[in-house]
């Protein structure tokens, strides 16, 4: 089938300019700059006057609970909710029952994907405190990475030896495959809870979460991941990064420098970009997050780190969890919000707000992620590369409520929120997978892959 998205504002490596994109079955035949229309016969036009047209959002970092949790989420309801979102790739990570910490694991999560998702699929492999001899077992052309829990954290996948850490970074670095880490220091951690409850009780309200899991324990924790990566050259991911503090530790990407990239990078997720410590008083511990929304002054640092390059990629850490495990305080309440749905939304709001440039946007959220983990054929409008596509369209308000929320936990910290943006038709390899509206449950997506020798073949020919 050839396709045309015609009549809108591409977005696309630092440019937007009034163009169409032409689509040959799954992939992209070209994209064309100008405001005429390309000759040719075409079995399908998508009008999208007035609208932006963007590669598909990469989210590299959810949490859809499949297997063993699934009456928090699945693979099924979350891809969805992706597809409503304009995601069209996503990587999960390994904290289920069981755990993705052996290749059999790993094997049935892909099965899973293959068979529910309704967008493009991946899943990370979790590192423990004695698995790092598999890493090597593991097909680097179809996984995005290794995951490592620095901190405690939900799902109980805590590598706290030194010497593990050390075999950690030490095999990621010598197999070439990037390492992201979630890092807040469990002692530190551990010492504030005591001192807190001693204080407040065995639940403390939900604002003190922030003094709980402090900024002391993360700068400590990413302080270290930083050290170990740098002794021993591993290609290391920080995810969320929720302090101004951590931001110091990264050296920022320069957008001059094209597809290269730091080895040591940082991520921001949509919570800690949009919510601050007093908004637990309104949202409770809807927001409850690890790591914590902290203070304005740390938003304010990260919305800067977008621009300024501290911050490499934006994902989500989409999390959910059914309503009645949010009830409580810093004790009891889960830890964690599905936030997928909404993200790039939220984004464009923030490019509205004069935070950040809409090419910006599309570098975090699509550019960027690719080049990070090595994806092939994705993330970009080029010719060749599948044509994962969104379009939006601005100047079109509406109000998130709870029947139009895709994930299956039923509820979001955005309930309530009024958007200017709307996403209208997402595109995961040519298929129009959602519709203004309308949603293709039949459509499955495929399984990313990454570092294939064709994608350096090329890249050295260009």
């Amino acid at each position: 089938m050839r396709t045309i998205i015609e009549g809108g504002q591409v977005v696309n490596e630092g440019e937007t300019f009034e163009g169409s994109v032409i689509i040959d079955d799954d992939r992209i035949a070209e994209v064309v700059k100008g405001k005429e229309t390309p000759r040719g016969i075409f079995d399908r036009r998508l009008d999208a006057t007035g609208c932006f047209v963007l590669p598909g959002i990469i989210d590299s970092h959810v949490h859809f609970r499949e297997p063993g949790l699934t009456a928090k989420a699945d693979i099924d309801s979350e891809s969805r909710a992706a597809a409503y979102g304009g995601v069209t790739s996503f990587f999960d990570m390994p904290n289920t029952v069981p755990q993705t910490t052996t290749l059999d694991a790993w094997r049935d999560k892909m099965r899973r994907g293959q068979e529910e998702s309704h967008v493009n699929y991946a899943f990370f492999y979790g590192a423990t405190n004695d698995n790092a001899s598999s890493f090597s077992q593991l097909d680097k052309t179809r996984l995005p990475g290794i995951k490592l829990f620095m901190g405690a954290s939900t799902g109980n996948m805590l590598v706290d030896r030194l010497g593990s850490l050390i075999d950690v970074f030490r095999t990621c670095a010598t197999l070439g495959l990037p390492l992201m880490s979630h890092c807040e220091d469990s002692t530190i951690i551990d010492q504030n809870m005591k001192r807190t409850k001693e204080a407040y009780g065995d639940d403390p309200p939900v604002m003190l979460h922030p003094l709980i899991r402090s900024e002391e324990a993360c700068y400590e924790s990413s302080a270290l991941a930083v050290n170990l990566a740098r002794q021993f050259g591993t290609h290391l991911h920080v995810a969320h990064v929720t302090t101004a503090k951590e931001l110091q530790l990264f050296e920022p990407a320069s957008e001059a420098a094209g597809d290269a990239l730091p080895s040591i990078t940082a991520e921001a997720v949509i919570a800690h970009l949009w919510f601050t410590n007093p908004d637990y008083r309104e949202k409770g511990a809807l927001i409850k997050c690890n790591p914590a929304v902290k203070r304005p002054e740390d938003r304010a640092a990260l919305r800067k780190a977008l621009v300024d390059g501290h911050i490499t990629t934006v994902g989500t850490d989409h999390a959910p969890h059914q309503l009645k495990d949010k009830q409580g305080g810093c004790a009891k309440a889960a830890s964690g919000m599905p936030m997928l749905q909404f993200s790039l939304v939220s984004m464009l709001a923030l490019v509205d707000q004069g935070v950040l440039t809409i090419q910006q946007l599309v570098r975090l959220m699509c550019h960027n992620p690719a080049r990070l983990f090595g994806v092939s054929q994705r993330g970009f409008l080029r010719p060749g590369y599948k044509a994962d596509i969104v379009v939006v369209r601005p100047d079109d308000p509406w109000t998130v409520t709870e029947d139009l929320i895709q994930s299956k936990c039923g509820w979001s910290p955005m309930t309530g929120q009024r958007y200017g943006w709307r996403v209208a038709k997402t595109l995961c390899n040519g298929h129009v997978v959602f519709d203004e509206g309308t949603f293709d449950n039949q459509y499955h997506g495929e399984a990313v892959r990454f570092r294939l020798p064709e994608d350096g073949e090329r890249k050295a020919g260009a």
